[in-house]
């Protein structure tokens, strides 16, 4: 796999060789079981994938050689790099500035912007119609286009389901940028909708069916249909692809209902007719880091610690699956670690943050902690949590020999 060029600020001396060492002895990602650092007093349960995937370290490369080929110039984002505090602060370090926010709110307005002016596409992608506005002023959006080679591909999957004439049911979330970016190029070849959960994908199915009135389409999914779709046409052929960071096993269990509410509707030998495979469009990265998590679950944890950014979607799926397991803390950096042993985590079903006095646990073992991060968190942050909580044991074994002891196993 290709080698990316990105700044020091981003690499780690703890998580940088342990992945390697994973990497050497396991070329072909057959092992999901996570890495164990004993440190004596706390042991880490280290997920097998976690961290920068190939998108995330090509948006930041392109990032960085835009600054150093464009001194003196204005140098734009269109939104946030990707969903990483400590990433885009870097970046904003650098001088480079933020068109929108997360959610689309403009904040500098394009008439400020020129031809004269760069502009990068973050890692998301943007809409058809930012491409083409940016190409009225001049701008050329392909020159520095971060966008995930993954995103893409789902973006000509949909193509292709248009030209086969399929409509396009996309697994995302409506104001996700990622999403609104998919939804704007597959609506330009395919009628195109967006559902969020598998709970929704029933009640679709239920309307697909006729079990449900036709009213209930209007209520509940009309503002997420492009223009012109018609429910009575548009679910005769049918094909499902997802916004990247969902959860890979909920797009899967929305594609599979779907396909059997469609064998129920037109019989099983006329499947091909009406629903395409679309499982090609599933991120490795993302199948990747939450079949990890899920061999985090196979241990013995006494709690877990997931860092990314708090507006991250692929860092929540990460905590919704171990929460089910274990007291899981979702936090930014080392910072929400308190000197008093509390520690401030996000609560994503609600979007609030919450504290937690004491929350390392004190017991007569060594205690057990399962740590992973989110596919834009960088591993240096990782490094950081590590061993702020490591300044919290007394008689801790030094990282150079547990690394050491780690790699002649």
């Amino acid at each position: 796999m290709k080698k990316f060029d990105i700044p020091e600020f981003y690499r780690s001396p703890i998580i940088g060789p342990l992945k390697e060492m994973r990497k050497n002895k396991d070329p072909r990602k057959q092992d999901f079981t996570p890495t164990l650092l004993d440190f004596g007093p706390v042991q880490f349960y280290i997920a097998r994938h976690f961290g920068f995937c190939y998108g995330v370290e090509n948006a930041i490369e392109i990032s960085y050689r835009a600054l150093s080929e464009n001194p003196g110039k204005k140098i734009y984002l269109l939104s946030q790099m990707i969903h990483n505090p400590a990433v885009n602060d870097d970046l904003l370090g650098h001088g480079i500035q933020f068109i929108m926010d997360t959610y689309g709110k403009q904040l500098i307005p394009w008439k400020e912007i020129s031809s004269e002016d760069i502009v990068i596409t973050p890692a998301f992608g943007t809409t058809v119609e930012i491409e083409n506005l940016l190409k009225e002023k001049g701008i050329q959006p392909e020159l520095y286009n971060t966008t995930c080679p993954f995103v893409e591909k789902v973006w000509k999957r949909s193509a292709k389901l248009g030209e086969d004439e399929f409509t396009v049911i996309i697994h995302g979330k409506q104001k996700h940028e990622e999403t609104r970016a998919t939804f704007s190029h597959s609506y330009q070849n395919a009628p195109s909708l967006i559902i969020k959960d598998l709970n929704e994908a029933h009640i679709l199915g239920e309307i697909i069916l006729g079990k449900r009135p036709m009213d209930e389409f209007e209520s509940q999914f009309r503002e997420r249909a492009s223009d012109g779709f018609d429910p009575n046409t548009h679910f005769n052929r049918i094909g499902v692809v997802n916004q990247t960071t969902m959860l890979a096993t909920e797009t899967q269990a929305i594609a599979d209902h779907l396909k059997n509410v469609m064998i129920e509707k037109f019989g099983d030998a006329n499947l091909k007719q009406h629903f395409a495979d679309t499982r090609d469009t599933l991120c490795y990265a993302t199948n990747d880091n939450q079949s990890a998590t899920l061999g985090l679950m196979e241990t013995d944890a006494d709690l877990a610690i997931v860092v990314g950014g708090y507006n991250s979607s692929n860092t929540s799926h990460l905590v919704e699956l171990l929460e089910e397991k274990f007291p899981t803390y979702f936090i930014s950096s080392e910072n929400e670690m308190k000197e008093d042993g509390s520690i401030e985590h996000f609560n994503f079903h609600e979007g609030t943050i919450g504290q937690t006095v004491n929350f390392l646990p004190k017991i007569d073992r060594p205690l057990k902690i399962a740590l992973t991060s989110g596919a834009s968190c960088p591993d240096a942050v990782v490094d950081r949590v590590l061993q702020k909580v490591l300044s919290r044991f007394t008689g801790s074994r030094e990282i150079e020999k547990v690394l050491q002891e780690l790699g002649e196993v």
